[in-house]
């Protein structure tokens, strides 16, 4: 039962979440973004959004959630929330044994099978959950590179995050060249320029790598009015592993009516399908094939 006693302050003069506050705040989160957030989050959840309150003057959780609910804060606020919420940890070449199997192993069959790619029909592929673009520009960079060796290959990159907030680092293509490390240096000389104030130690795409990518603000849990196309490659790492199982379920579906016949879904090293109900047969580690 929630205690009518007087919350503590936080060092910062914030009133701490209650549990009831968390509890309104993780169902409305995993009902509109899917995302699970377990009562051991709790912690985590008031860090995130600690400053946010404090940028609207707020005292409290519980007037934070009272604006977020009002007609006033629902659209405007959930959008600064989820930047806070979501998780983006990514980087260039993250799992790189992915990027080597679409190339030798999945754009064979897809141009075999269905001349996916030459010249009539463009790959297509989505980067579901692409974070702060890293892995979009990874793959822009791979399939660029296939490209130059296959007369008539052509491609489209389609890249969406739920947050609009790394939504605009992707755009920007600017990275801190620390960043870029795990990119081969051969790539690097060809797809990346320098800043022209060396002191900023940043690097940006080429326009030839930018210009290969549409980025848009997509949430997964309505992908259905939200994404028109059908892609023949669908990656989506390191992204489901934040929802719980039936939700997951339901989306891994979704992403079978966005693939083509024989298309592939790359998931995260952690994302297996065992025991789901969904169309795919698995075909390497976390790489699986429409049914």
């Amino acid at each position: 039962m929630e205690s009518f006693a007087k919350k503590p302050p936080a060092s910062d003069g914030l009133v701490k979440m209650t549990e009831a506050d968390f509890r309104q705040l993780s169902r409305f989160v995993q009902e509109t973004w899917g995302i699970k957030l377990p009562l051991n989050k709790k912690l985590m959840l008031e860090g995130r959004l600690r400053r946010r309150l404090a940028q609207l003057h707020m005292a409290d959780y519980r007037e934070y959630c009272e604006y977020l609910f009002s007609p006033e804060g629902h659209d405007r606020e959930a959008r600064e929330m989820i930047d806070l919420v979501s998780t983006n940890k990514t980087d260039f070449f993250r799992e790189a044994e992915h990027f080597s199997y679409l190339v030798e192993q999945a754009l064979p069959e897809l141009r075999g099978s269905y001349s996916v790619g030459d010249y009539g029909t463009p790959l297509k592929v989505w980067s579901a959950g692409c974070s702060s673009g890293e892995e979009p520009y990874t793959m822009a960079m791979v399939l660029s590179e296939y490209a130059e060796h296959q007369p008539g290959f052509r491609f489209s990159i389609y890249a969406s995050d739920i947050s609009q907030r790394v939504l605009q680092t992707a755009i920007m293509a600017i990275y801190n060249e620390a960043k870029i490390a795990p990119v081969p240096l051969e790539m690097r000389r060809k797809y990346l320029m320098r800043s022209k104030d060396s002191s900023k130690q940043q690097v940006r795409f080429v326009s030839q790598i930018r210009n290969l990518i549409t980025f848009d603000r997509i949430n997964l849990m309505n992908i259905d009015e939200q994404v028109d196309e059908v892609f023949h490659v669908i990656f989506c790492r390191n992204v489901i592993i934040y929802f719980d199982r039936a939700t997951q379920e339901v989306l891994l579906n979704k992403f079978a009516h966005k693939l083509c016949p024989g298309g592939y879904l790359f998931l995260g090293h952690s994302e297996a399908l065992a025991g789901m109900q969904v169309p795919f047969r698995s075909v390497a580690p976390m790489v699986y094939r429409k049914i």
